[in-house]
């Protein structure tokens, strides 16, 4: 086995997207293509999620409630989200729709994309191909934004809930 270097931010979003999968046929390039990551990129992320116990044996089948939890307690200190300026961009956090409901916030939060018309304080996303995966992808734009509630220090247990329900998790 390879010596582990620590968990990288893409390796949040490869597991998030398989476990969107579902179907376990899936293949590297597959994932790799509807993330914009290279092959080799998400093979390496996949041995780094093995390593951290993130992720089953057979590399296919994600550890949802370990992932769950670094979620929840870890990804605000190892991957925060920090406010950067007001920019136009792509609604995260609490202003993208799955939790913008169940918040109000005064100035909305976006990842930094040409192409739209919101304004907001910029936070970056976990990984630069973030925002195009998640345009094609409504369920994985999601878990993202949900992700990115937590990575600032939320703990609601809406946020928590729903990232539950959105995983699968029961």
């Amino acid at each position: 086995m390879k010596e582990h270097k620590g968990i990288r931010p893409q390796d949040i979003v490869i597991l998030l997207k398989i476990i969107l999968l579902e179907d376990l046929n899936w293949h590297l390039k597959d994932v790799a293509e509807q993330l914009n990551i290279s092959n080799s990129e998400v093979s390496e992320s996949v041995n780094r999620s093995l390593i951290s116990g993130l992720i089953e044996d057979d590399k296919r089948l994600v550890k949802k409630e370990a992932l769950r939890e670094f979620l929840v307690y870890g990804v605000q200190y190892v991957f925060p989200a920090l406010e950067g300026r007001l920019m136009r961009g792509m609604p995260t956090a609490f202003s993208a729709s799955v939790l913008s409901e169940a918040f109000v916030v005064e100035d909305p939060y976006i990842w930094p994309v040409k192409g739209y018309s919101n304004k907001g304080i910029s936070i970056n996303p976990l990984y630069h191909t973030v925002p195009g995966a998640c345009k094609e992808d409504e369920r994985l734009y999601d878990l993202l934004a949900l992700t990115d509630a937590l990575r600032m220090g939320a703990k609601s247990n809406v946020i928590i809930k729903l990232l539950s329900q959105k995983m699968g998790i029961s």
